[in-house]
Parts: C-alpha cells; structure tokens; sequence
C-alpha cells in the first residue's frame, strides 16, 4: 500500500482530522540536506531531488529552514527580502517546482517565518534608520541614549553582549535580541504586521501549506523598555549575560496573541494551513499554551522539553505529555527530539556502545507521544553530533562563545547518501561542513538495503502511526512508569495502543500491571509481551478491548 493510500485511510478512520494533527513532519536543513550545483551548499533543487526519500519514510510534510535572500550572518534567519530565494539556495522558479514535486508525493510543504527581526540589511532597515521621520522610522525598535550614553535598557542580546547596538546615522540605539545584525521589528505596529501578513500571503500564494514562526515569543517588547529584573541562581552553568536576567520586558509581551490572531485568521481564508509555533524560555510552558489556546490562534506550538535534556527519562516523556490537556479546545503540541539548533540527541542520550539499540527505541518513544512529531534530518539514519574544530566552525554563537556553547553546527553536518563517496553523495565539491566519518558510515543508501536498519524501521513505525488512529491523534494515559520502564496508552474509540518502552541499558521485569494480551504490532530489541524486557526494549501491543 503506498503512502498516500495509507494517509487518507488513517485520516478517514480518524474522522477527517485535519491532516496536521499527529502529523509526521519532516524538517529540512537545505544548506545541509543536497547539494545539486557543486558549491559544497544544499539548495532547494537538492531537496527536489531528495523528496522521495521523505516519502518513502511515510511523512505527512516537510518544514524547510529558511532560504530567503540573506547575508548569512546567522544562516538565514536573517532575512534580507522575505519574498525571495537567496541564490545560494537557487530561484523562485526552483521553489515552484519543489512545492510541485512534493504535492505529487503527496508531501505537504512548511517554510520558516521569521517575524520577529530582519537582517540588517534588509530595505526596510536601510529606509527605518535612514531618518526619524521617514515612512518607515519606527518600523523596528529604536532608543535614546541614557544621558550617560549608555544603552536604553539593561537587555542583553542572546548570541551575548548587550541586546543594543549604537547607529551613528540616527543617533539613536537600536534593539537586537540575537545577533548585531538582526534588528528587532515593531511589531506593536499595524503597519509591521500589515507588511508581515503580506509575506505570509506570498507564500501561501504560492502553494505552501503550514508556518513554523520562529522565535515567536521574541515578536514584541515592552514599549517603556523596562530593565529586566536578575534571575535567581539555579546552580545551571550561565555561558553569556542573557543568562544571568529573567526576561519579561525584551519579550513575551501581552499583546502577541492578537497579532497571532491575525495571522491565524489569513491562513484559515487559504484552507488546511497549520501554523507552528517556535517559544523557548522559562515561560515556554505557559506561552505556548497561551499561543495555541481556543480556535482563533495558532494550531500548535513546540518547546525544548527533549531538545536540551540531558538524558531520555520515562519521567520527561510522562511530565511532557502531561503538560498538554486534551480537551477539544486545547492546544495541540508537536514534539521534536533534535533539530538544526539542538544537539543530536544519540550524542546526547546514550554512550556511543549502546546507540544502535537506543536508536531503534529512541524514534519509537516520538513516534507514540500525542501530537505531531519532528524528525529532523537524519535522525532517521541515527546521525550523531559532530565535534567541529574552532577553525571550521561557521555557527557565530559558538565562535562568540567558544568554548563553553556547544556548537550548533555538529547537528548541521550535511545528510550521508552514498557512504563510498567521499562526500557522502551530498556534493560534488567539498561540503561547507565535514560530514563526520561515523555520520558516513550511517549512509541512506547503505541502510536502505538492510532491512533491519533504523531507516527501515522509521518506516515502519511511520507505516504504523499512520495507519492506527490511536498512534496518530487518540487520547493519551501513562500506563506505567517507573525509574526505567514507561508504558503509554493510546485509546480512539475502540481502538487501543500500548507502547511499552524500556529506557535502560539493563533488563527489566515485564510490569504484571500491564498484563500482556492483545496483537504485536511491532517488537524492538527482542520484547516479548509478558515478558523480561531486554535493554532498550519496545512493544506496541494493540490490546483487546
């Protein structure tokens, strides 16, 4: 059965949910992901090129970082023209034709939105900090000098350093949360978010079908540029000065779910567009929930409960899932183990010995949670975080702060296709990042011809999301944890899913709890219902009811 068959069967059995909710989403790194012209740079018809292998997987969608014209400075998400393709990446007309292919295998398509700052060189910069009175003068964040000549505000600017730079040419500071040259939009403007909605229309013209909104919670400010109070020690490393404040006045203001509102409202006028939030921070919890709350606001939102942690426990999956109520009007979470800013998670999770049997119960954990999950690329071939020498990095929050931020880009390596090509089958020139030699030997075309490999069994644990409404979007109970065995049950009317992991290295006893009727749908690393579960064991079981 192909995979578009097995997708409108789920969703039918499901009763039409729409076709986001429990989703697959596939994230795409274009500089990463192929490399179609020789330049050691993916682009966008290396994707194009590389979409049946997303499909093969069974995913729903693709979300695609950004690649719209930019100097780079941070990779992107420093968007000089919102409504153009960089020409590192390739054309618009290269766009056209990915949106196509990827409709023809059946693949939704998702692009990054980057509301809250522009590069600075972006032409509605050059205008704003032209002059005081120009059309588009407080279109970002501009401040006086205190008398002393010091910054507005006491605010610092993630990447480190104040989170305000001087221009000579207004005389005036003006606000960047991240990089220098990433100037903080006005979005407390009707005009900003006027302009803001009409790139996002440009792309839904254009065929896209969801937004993932970066840093969403970074969209307003307070206007009074309040200083931010010192945040309490909690024994956690602090590696840059955003670290030592708590940030309620450079973000998180009140009046962003009314522009989400907004934004909400356009993509409803176009059908099915899901729209993802992005919200880190020690308020992520509340924000995101307050981001996807009721009808009129955004259908969901994910936060760094695994992107960060330090080891994979059944009380993180168990507190996670429980943080997310279930009721029709609530918000609806999509969940991400790694992505282009996190480091990869087998790096993360496991000693290198055990990483093949972890691999395998790892992508079974996110493929049972509730919500729609992220795969990032890659993490179907279990790639691992590169260790990137000083000389070669190119990520300019780990060169800022070498060498206590790890850097973001050992989790940006280019994707192994060939594994007897020097490159890994990603370019035919040299990459703009090393591959990695263990990443090499984890290659796509290697692993496809295994049948036992992590890759074949991500397409099967897909297969099996997609077909069983209850894996895919049914309510969810902890059926069982304790300090190394969790067990979820997944329940859509009649159907029932009990997907029983075992997240330790050594053995554990079978939980007499959980009795153990009901068909194997599928056995990981020798689980047996009823059974002692070996290490790194997964059963789901559908259960008869």
């Amino acid at each position: 059965m192909n995979r578009l068959s097995r997708i409108e069967i789920a969703q039918t059995q499901a009763g039409a949910q729409p076709w986001w909710r429990g989703a697959a989403i596939y994230q795409v790194y274009p500089r990463s992901y192929h490399d179609s012209n020789g330049d050691g740079v993916g682009d966008l018809p290396g994707v194009t090129a590389r979409l049946d292998h997303i499909a093969s997987l069974g995913a729903d969608a693709i979300w695609i970082s950004p690649f719209f014209t930019s100097p780079m400075a941070d990779f992107g998400y420093d968007v000089a023209d919102y409504c153009d393709v960089d020409p590192i990446f390739g054309t618009l007309a290269d766009f056209d034709a990915l949106i196509e292919r990827a409709h023809q295998l059946g693949l939704k398509v998702m692009v990054d939105q980057v509301y809250s700052h522009t590069s600075d060189e972006h032409a509605w910069f050059a205008q704003s900090r032209a002059s005081r009175s120009g059309d588009k003068a407080d279109w970002y964040v501009w401040a006086d000098a205190k008398a002393d000549g010091s910054p507005p505000s006491n605010w610092q600017s993630v990447f480190g350093g104040p989170a305000w730079t001087w221009d000579a040419r207004r005389g005036q500071y003006y606000m960047h949360n991240f990089l220098a040259a990433q100037p903080q939009l006005n979005c407390h403007l009707p005009a900003v978010q006027d302009a803001l909605l009409d790139v996002a229309r440009f792309w839904l013209d254009r065929g896209v079908d969801g937004f993932r909104l970066d840093a969403l919670n970074f969209a307003m400010h307070d206007p009074a540029l309040t200083d931010n109070p010192a945040a309490p020690d909690d024994g956690q490393p602090r590696t840059r000065p955003f670290d030592f404040q708590l940030h309620v006045h450079n973000q998180s203001h009140a009046d962003i779910p009314r522009f989400l509102e907004r934004i909400r409202a356009l993509c409803d006028t176009y059908g099915a567009v899901f729209t993802m939030a992005e919200v880190g921070g020690r308020e992520a919890l509340r924000e995101m929930q307050t981001f996807t709350a009721g009808n009129q606001r955004l259908n969901s939102a994910y936060g760094f409960d695994f992107l960060y942690a330090d080891k994979l426990t059944p009380a993180l999956v168990s507190r996670a899932q429980a943080n997310w109520a279930q009721e029709p009007e609530a918000g609806w979470p999509s969940w991400a183990f790694e992505n282009h800013d996190a480091p990869r998670a087998l790096s993360r999770w496991c000693t290198p010995d055990q990483r093949e049997l972890f691999a395998r119960t790892k992508i079974a954990v996110l493929c049972a949670l509730r919500g729609s999950i992220i795969i990032y690329q890659g993490e179907e071939l279990g790639l691992v975080q590169v260790d990137i020498p000083f000389d070669q990095l190119k990520d300019p929050e780990a060169i800022a702060n070498w060498p206590l931020t790890l850097s973001r880009d050992g989790a940006r390596t280019p994707m192994p296709w060939t594994a007897q090509d020097e490159h890994g089958g990603f370019s035919a020139g040299q990459p703009w990042l090393p591959l990695g030699s263990q990443n090499l030997a984890q290659a796509a075309d290697r692993q496809n011809a295994d049948p036992h490999s992590l890759l074949n069994l991500t397409r099967e644990l897909l297969a099996l999301r997609a077909s069983h409404p209850a894996l895919r979007s049914g309510d969810l109970a902890v059926a069982y944890q304790d300090h190394a065995v969790l067990a979820l049950r997944r329940t859509d009317g009649e159907q029932s899913v009990l997907a029983i992991f075992n997240l330790d290295a050594s053995a554990q006893s079978w939980p007499v709890q959980l009795g153990a009727t009901g068909q194997t749908l599928i056995s990981i690393n020798g689980a047996i219902a009823g059974q002692g579960l070996p290490p790194f064991a997964t059963l789901y079981l559908e259960e008869t009811r």
